[in-house]
């Protein structure tokens, strides 16, 4: 199964999606595809041996269709099966998604569904929450929904603030993520649960 990888910033969580994708693991990395030519995590991927390519989203003010569409195109040239979102900070249209119900997987840092979108990990803490944690999800047309694959909890500490709850929560993606694409990959698609 070839996989293109979309991010927006440094891709951590693409290096260790990339990493996973060896020896027996039944996916490899086609693409990685960032939506601006500066997304740290290019460098990193062409490091790997992972061909890369950029669609930057400001040339297409108020087309998110058009901006797709460029997305679609460079991912048939791929020749990608799937798509894993890995920081992807882009909300994908329904005619986007629908192209691609079933095989596309996104992370999202919080235990859906509480928390869809942005400063997930404040918010946590300003509800009083003991717990959060990042959730592996197939991605459909409504923002951070869809079908859960798998989710880590981690503990919210006394004094934690939203910088110290992320590292940690980053820690757990770093290894949620490639066993759920591993799983996902193979035909699986039972839940996983950590922690």
């Amino acid at each position: 199964m070839r996989v293109a990888i979309l991010i927006s910033g440094g891709g951590s969580n693409m290096v260790r999606l990339v990493e996973s994708m060896a020896g027996d693991h039944p996916a490899r990395p086609c693409l990685v595809l960032a939506n601006s030519a500066d997304a740290g995590g290019l460098a990193k991927a062409q490091e790997m041996g992972v061909p890369t390519a950029h669609v930057d989203h400001r040339r297409f003010k108020g087309g998110r269709e058009a901006f797709e569409k460029e997305l679609q195109n460079v991912i048939e040239e791929h020749g990608s099966d799937m798509i894993c979102l890995a920081g992807f900070m882009r909300v994908l249209t329904e005619g986007f998604t629908r192209l691609w119900e079933g095989r596309m997987l996104n992370i999202h840092p919080s235990l859906l569904p509480k928390y869809k979108g942005l400063d997930t990990h404040q918010r946590a803490i300003d509800a009083g929450d003991a717990e959060a944690g990042c959730t592996v999800h197939e991605v459909t047309a409504r923002l951070d929904d869809g079908p859960i694959l798998g989710q880590a909890r981690v503990p919210i500490l006394a004094g934690d603030t939203a910088e110290t709850l992320a590292a940690r929560v980053l820690e757990q993606e770093h290894k949620l993520y490639p066993a759920v694409l591993r799983r996902f990959a193979s035909g699986e698609r039972g839940r996983i649960d950590w922690g």
